[in-house]
């Protein structure tokens, strides 16, 4: 029934953007609309990429995987920067580290059976989070004595720290595969799409995530004055959780089915890919249209390091309990609260 109404509503996308182009209706009904699109776009990037792994191993299937799950994200914080939105930027992919260490993750152990999961690659997951949130810091500080935070001194310290965190990236990520290689062997179901397909479903459903994240980026504005909360906030709780549709969905559904390893998996190592390279890539991309800084305000830094550090003392045992979730998941209330409260810099 689920993939039913997702796959329906894919219908969603060439009604939004038809909306915004012929009807220039108001900018809350297009944020809502794109919001909304953004979500079985996400879902059909996840099933397209399983369906490469299928042909290609867990090594480039996990590559593809990674890069097309977070294209959502990228393409919004690219728009974003493109409209001069930092704080948008910064708030979305900040909300999308903190969204899936506590709300994926809690929710994921709330519904899920009480199981072990594997500690060795949940630690190196919540480890790069909170290397990269130190490595934010000599950044971050200078920019909370209430200067521009976009200023160029800024602008040129953030580039080393991502060129640093992407070199982790590359190198943490190859031992990984390595290590579920000679765990896992590569599916021999031949039943799904062809590899060709796969391709095709990816390239596509990203052009489309790219037109629709455009029509959400510029109306962001007008739906946070409308409701009356701020750009920051929208961004952190709203567009995070949206951008990270795939990922939300998928380990909540597979933990429902009691496969609480694989959902912890997807939740911890989808908070160290945003981390580590998703971060430090929007950085350095941002260079061909206005630069940006990793200048995080302090509620940012204090809320990454203080999610990963609770979520780090709760699955020390490498146990799931419902309990756990629960203890996540009301963590992230407060860290929504945090966020509404921080509003503008």
């Amino acid at each position: 029934m689920a993939r039913r109404l997702l796959w329906a509503s894919l219908g969603l996308a060439p009604i939004t953007i038809v909306v915004d182009y012929a009807f220039h209706v108001d900018d809350t009904v297009l944020f809502l609309l794109a919001a909304v699109s953004l979500v079985p776009l996400a879902w059909l990037i996840g099933e397209a990429t399983e369906h490469a792994a299928q042909h290609t191993g867990p090594g480039i299937g996990g590559f593809l995987n990674a890069t097309f799950g977070n294209a959502p994200e990228l393409i919004i914080a690219l728009f974003a920067v493109n409209n001069g939105l930092f704080e948008v930027v910064r708030g979305s992919l900040t909300g999308s580290v903190v969204g899936n260490l506590l709300l994926v993750l809690g929710f994921s152990m709330l519904v899920g059976p009480n199981k072990p999961i594997d500690r060795l690659s949940a630690m190196t997951s919540l480890s790069l989070v909170f290397m990269a949130v130190l490595l934010f810091l000599p950044v971050a500080i200078p920019s909370w004595d209430g200067g521009d935070p976009q200023r160029h001194s800024l602008q040129v310290a953030s580039i080393p720290i991502s060129v640093v965190l992407l070199l982790v990236y590359v190198f943490v990520t190859r031992t990984q595969l390595k290590r579920h290689r000679a765990l896992h062997a590569p599916s021999s179901d031949t039943g799904g799409w062809s590899f060709r397909t796969s391709l095709a479903v990816l390239g596509i459903t990203t052009i489309a995530t790219a037109v629709i994240a455009e029509i959400l980026v510029h109306s962001i504005e007008t739906f946070a004055h409308k409701v009356h909360l701020s750009d920051f906030f929208v961004a952190a709780v709203i567009v995070a959780i949206v951008g990270n549709a795939a990922e939300h969905g998928g380990a909540v559904v597979v933990a429902h089915r009691g496969r609480v390893k694989l959902a912890t998996e997807i939740a911890l190592s989808s908070s160290a890919q945003v981390a580590v390279f998703l971060i430090p890539a929007v950085v350095i991309l941002s260079w061909a249209i206005e630069p940006l800084t990793l200048a995080f305000r302090p509620v940012e830094i204090g809320v990454m390091g203080g999610a990963t550090l609770l979520t780090a003392s709760l699955l020390a045992t490498a146990k799931s309990t419902s309990w756990r979730g629960a203890t996540l998941v009301a963590s992230y209330a407060l860290a929504a609260f945090l966020f509404y409260e921080a509003g503008a810099r």
